[in-house]
């Protein structure tokens, strides 16, 4: 058990009782190890995702379209400030500017395509609605009837099919 002290802050008038522990008063109920040692608090806390995380055809090419307009955009400024200046890379700059750009339209297409496809193979995201999941469930339910009737046609084919003993 602890002791209790009054201490008065100065100039409120007031006292607050507080408990003391330490050497002089050891909780015998509270192994040791557990006094010593302070509460640790995480530093983070795990929250769920707001979104799904995007499958990986789908990633890669998103970060490949965003290299390809970062590309784009640096050749862009490359280009106008050569022009600004006066430079003869100018020209070549202006080209490959254009050649970028449709290669950054392309890349922001694949993004587009491979994400149509991905949910084409792999079906849409089910929600209440979905006419995709009911489709689904019914598929597994004729596949269970057909391998239940398939199970009951072995059993009646084959020789001592319902017998309950070898007499």
């Amino acid at each position: 058990m602890g002791t209790a002290e009054r201490r008065g802050a100065p100039g409120d008038g007031g006292a607050q009782m507080t408990a003391r522990r330490g050497r002089e008063a050891p909780d015998h109920d509270i192994p040791a190890a557990a006094r010593e040692q302070p509460q640790c608090r995480p530093l983070w806390v795990e929250e769920p995702a707001q979104r799904r995380r995007m499958p990986d055809p789908v990633r890669r090419a998103a970060v490949r379209a965003v290299l390809i307009i970062a590309v784009t955009l640096i050749q862009a400024m490359v280009a106008f400030l050569c022009t600004m200046a006066g430079s003869w890379l100018a020209f070549p700059m202006v080209i490959s500017s254009v050649t970028s750009t449709v290669v950054a339209t392309w890349g922001v297409l694949d993004v587009w395509v491979t994400r149509q496809v991905w949910n084409q193979r792999h079906g849409v995201v089910s929600v209440p609605s979905s006419t995709a999941r009911a489709l689904r469930r019914e598929r597994r339910r004729l596949r269970r009837q057909e391998r239940a009737a398939e199970r009951k046609r072995e059993r009646i084919g084959t020789p001592g099919a319902g017998q309950l003993s070898h007499s």
